[in-house]
């Protein structure tokens, strides 16, 4: 088990009311960090995970935002900032999808989910550099997909795929402006999560990721001694290979 020692450090986790986003700010804050939850509309979600955080003996606050949005960006952050200090840990969670063909959908909802996607991304990490910078140090982690450097194309869900390569890409112009400010930025790419609505007749090993799969990986770039490694993508997909679709 990756276990860094966090103590002392803030972690902000987007989407952090459930799923995914839920299991990695525990996770985090497991390694004694204390945490933010992010939510957009799942209040009660949210002030449930932050007194889930609480029990395991760390500070949390709730925070309300549409990280698509700057302004909002900037009010949770200031929250964030006011209730429990500086963002030291970003990880940059929300990414929306959409599985209709990509004719078929609406203008709003391909812009929705690109937005969700790398606009959330960049906006989140732009707000958080400028603490990061100051104290020399920080780590924001971007989830990504893992088709992202396998090639998959496919006319469902279109915008999904196009946004997570496009997560690939800011993580790595990212990391190599920040490479003398003391931050690293990576990306974690699931597959198939267990949580998922949709499972495809076959999954790598027999089955989907966990959640602790992804933490892991989550947590490996949180390291003390992984202060070298930015600019990587970590594929969490059971070695999947994806066919022509």
């Amino acid at each position: 088990m990756i276990e860094p020692d966090l103590s002392g450090r803030v972690a902000l986790v987007t989407g952090s009311a459930a799923g995914v986003g839920r299991e990695l700010l525990l996770s985090l804050a497991d390694c004694g960090a204390d945490v933010a939850v992010h939510y957009r509309n799942s209040e009660a979600a949210a002030r449930n995970v932050a007194d889930a955080a609480r029990n395991r003996g760390t500070a949390a606050a709730v925070v309300q935002g549409d990280v698509t949005d700057p302004d909002d960006v900037d009010a949770l952050f200031s929250a964030v900032e006011a209730d429990l200090g500086s963002v030291d840990v970003l990880v940059n969670n929300v990414g929306p999808f959409a599985p209709e063909h990509w004719e078929e959908m609406s203008f709003e909802r391909w812009n929705a989910v690109i937005q969700g996607n790398v606009n959330a991304t960049y906006l989140c990490s732009k707000r958080a550099l400028p603490a990061m910078r100051e104290q020399g140090f920080g780590r924001i982690v971007n989830v990504g997909y893992a088709s992202s450097e396998k090639g998959l194309v496919a006319p469902k869900n279109a915008p999904y795929f196009v946004a997570k390569a496009g997560v690939l890409m800011f993580t790595r112009m990212l990391a190599a402006d920040t490479d003398r400010d003391g931050i690293t930025v990576n990306a974690v790419s699931p597959y198939v999560v267990e949580n998922s609505d949709v499972f495809p007749e076959e999954l790598p090993r027999g089955r989907p990721a966990t959640f602790d799969d992804v933490s892991q990986a989550v947590r490996f770039f949180l390291e003390e001694d992984s202060d070298y490694l930015s600019g990587a993508n970590v594929k969490v997909d059971g070695g999947w290979l994806p066919e022509t679709v």
